[in-house]
């Protein structure tokens, strides 16, 4: 039976009971890298922390004492979480973390290293890295999390244990938005159904009106798509509906730190920084701008996955399949499309969206790749 530490991960008893019995025999001790693949979505940042909470908590995971409050939180002394800010791992955010495992544990008996998104390594990064888990101090546990065992260097591979993640169903999903953030249910699945099993996204559906507005508008654009000059026009405005969800996920943020580090200075907000403070304040606001882009990508890369979600609800009506839809309330219009295409058709719009995250992933600007996928995406009369 999995300790309350573990009640926010949702359909993964596997790797749960995998990782329990680590907990259970901790003082035989336990191994040193760890690596959690899966689907974005699936929980694999939330697994570690889960593990790391269980490592340090003396009741190996009860969810509810100061140790596993802190780790949870983010305040553990013994527990280190890398989640960059960047597109990339940048090698002194690893060399900094490396030299952090050498200070050793100081009120909890492991010391454990947390790298959130490890494949946004480079190679020269990973290297760094490799050469900390193929010597490691005592009671030093690192944890990797990424989308899968190939994202990352083998020579790193071969040094840790692997736990897989998988994608949770719906309704494990909407358990856990019901239980853990009060949603009410029907809501629940509904978001769980339209996040495609994503735990992040469904509680955003589910918590966020504008969030949901934000989804209708991007898939009814699609559905009205027709000739090329309606394809430049649609994917300026996914561009912009991009930009407004990575805004809503930003700015408050921005400007609570901003507070914050004014505070820390004894100033208030609109005074004047002194001089010598004004570096600081430089430092956070590149920072920030780092975050901007990389909540841009983020947001476009959910504007696709919904487009994803509709055009297989559109192959599912063509092929027949006796299965709910995603987007249950677009049903009309999904239907419209499916009669005016063919499923082979459909199998080459999923294509081009495949095609499209792969150009934005590979630096293609934004707009150019929303354009091209538009224009691939319109309704022929």
């Amino acid at each position: 039976m999995a300790t309350k530490i573990w009640n926010e991960l949702a359909g993964q008893p596997e790797a749960v009971g995998q990782l329990e019995l680590a907990v259970t025999h901790r003082d035989n001790g336990v191994h040193h890298a760890w690596l959690f693949t899966g689907p974005p979505g699936s929980g694999r940042s939330n697994l570690a922390v889960a593990f790391a909470g269980a490592l340090t908590c003396d009741q190996m995971g009860c969810g509810e004492c100061k140790s596993c409050r802190m780790v949870v939180t983010g305040t553990h002394p013994d527990v280190t979480v890398l989640s960059t800010e960047r597109i990339q791992i940048s090698i002194d955010e690893v060399r900094q973390l490396v030299t952090n495992s050498y200070l050793g544990s100081s009120v909890s008996k492991f010391r454990i290293l947390i790298i959130e998104d490890a494949d946004r390594m480079t190679e020269r990064t990973s290297n760094v890295l490799l050469k900390a888990l193929e010597e490691p101090p005592k009671n030093t546990i690192w944890m990797l999390c990424a989308p899968s065992e190939a994202d990352l260097l083998p020579t790193i591979r071969s040094r840790v244990r692997r736990v897989a993640l998988k994608v949770p169903s719906v309704a494990e999903v909407a358990r856990l938005l019901v239980e853990r953030d009060g949603v009410d249910q029907k809501l629940a699945i509904s978001a769980a159904a339209e996040a495609q099993s994503h735990i992040g996204m469904a509680r955003r559906l589910a918590t966020s009106t504008e969030a949901r507005s934000r989804r209708r508008e991007t898939l009814l654009a699609a559905l009205n798509l027709r000739g090329v000059s309606s394809a430049m026009f649609v994917a300026d405005q996914w561009a912009s509906i991009a930009k407004k969800d990575a805004d809503a996920l930003t700015l408050l943020r921005d400007n609570e730190e901003r507070l914050q580090l004014l505070a820390s200075m004894g100033l208030k907000d609109g005074e004047t920084v002194p001089p010598a403070l004004r570096s600081s304040l430089k430092q956070l606001e590149e920072a920030q701008k780092r975050r901007a882009t990389r909540s841009m990508r983020d947001g476009i890369d959910r504007i696709l996955v919904d487009l994803l979600s509709l055009y297989r609800d559109v192959l599912t009506v063509q092929l027949g399949a006796n299965v709910p839809l995603v987007t249950e309330d677009l049903r009309a219009g999904i239907a419209e499309l499916a009669a005016e295409t063919s499923a082979a058709q459909t199998i080459e719009k999923l294509e081009n969206i495949e095609l499209a995250r792969k150009r934005i992933d590979s630096n293609v600007r934004d707009l150019v790749a929303l354009e091209a996928l538009a224009v691939s995406l319109r309704r022929l009369d």
